[in-house]
């Protein structure tokens, strides 16, 4: 599960408003809803919220494991040749 409780957490340690990441940092506002709601978002929206924040992606989002649904492709993963 994506949560990114770490942005909200970074823009209050750094003072920015999701109204200045609106319309100082060009983030739109359908993004600031997408990531209220806990929903993907893209690596370039990632990167555009890195560099508004001056931070890194783990100050943005964070992944937190879901006991209640196996991850899709898990299995896959786990049976999957590994490179020496």
């Amino acid at each position: 599960m994506i949560s990114y409780e770490p942005l909200w957490e970074t823009m209050r340690q750094k003072g920015i408003s999701t109204y200045a990441l609106i319309n100082r940092y060009g983030i739109p506002a359908s993004t600031v809803h997408t990531l209220k709601h806990n929903n993907n978002i893209t690596m370039y929206t990632l990167e555009k919220l890195c560099n508004a924040l001056n931070c890194t992606a783990d100050s943005v989002v964070r992944f937190e494991n879901d006991d209640t649904k196996p991850s899709p492709g898990s299995d896959d993963l786990a049976n999957a040749p590994h490179s020496p």
